[in-house]
This record gives C-alpha cells, structure tokens and sequence, in this order.
C-alpha cells in the first residue's frame, strides 16, 4: 500500500503549516546568505548613481557654458549690428549735409552770376 494513511483535514493543515514555516526558514537562511551579495550589490548601485549624478552635472555645466557662449555671441552680433546701424545713420546725415551745402553753393554761386548779369547791364545802360 502506497499511501495506507487517511488524510484528515487536520493532518492537512499540519502539513500545511509545517510547509509554511520550512518556506519562511529557507526564505531566511537565503536572506542571511544573501546579505552579503546584497551589500555588494547595493553598494555597485551606490556608485553607479554618483557616477550618473556626476554626469549630470556635468552636463548641465557644458549646456550652462554653452548658453552663456551662445549668449555672448548675441550680445557681440547685436552690439556689431548698432554699431553698424551707427555708422549708416552717421553716413546718410553726413552725406545729406554735404548735399545741403552743396545746394546752399550752388545757390550762392547761381546769385552770384545773377548779380554780375544784374551789374554788366547796369553798366551797359549807363
């Protein structure tokens, strides 16, 4: 006879919680053996994540070296732009108040010659 004993819902519960318990005390023994490797483990973890930390601030130090490059550039371009806006503004003035003088001697001389015509026939009537 293989299995002679009658299995009784008592003798199932005790085989149940003895199985429990030799469950918990593997899980245990395992934990204690683990402890180890496990320390080992976190601390690989530990230095993997200061490594990635240090990484991103590394990281953001060149992308603040590069914004703040970017924005040197700009204030370079935009100081060059005025200062060639400057100088248009300076040109086009110059080159209208050498226009107005030239009106100005060309009106002179224009009165200049109308007075001489004025004079010769003043000078041919009498």
């Amino acid at each position: 006879m293989k299995n002679a004993r009658d299995h009784q819902l008592s003798d199932r519960r005790t085989a149940s919680a003895d199985a429990k318990a030799a469950q918990l005390k593997a899980y245990r023994d395992a934990q204690t053996t683990a402890a180890p490797a496990r320390a080992e483990r976190q601390a690989e973890r530990a230095l993997v994540s200061a490594a990635r930390e240090e990484r991103r601030v590394e990281r953001e130090r060149v992308k603040k070296e590069e914004q703040a490059r970017i924005a040197a550039e700009a204030a370079a371009f935009q100081a060059e732009a005025e200062a060639e806006a400057i100088a248009e503004t300076q040109a086009r003035e110059s080159a209208e108040q050498a226009r107005v003088a030239r009106v100005i001697e060309d009106e002179a001389a224009r009165k200049a010659a109308r007075d001489l015509r004025y004079a010769n026939r003043k000078a041919r009537q009498a």
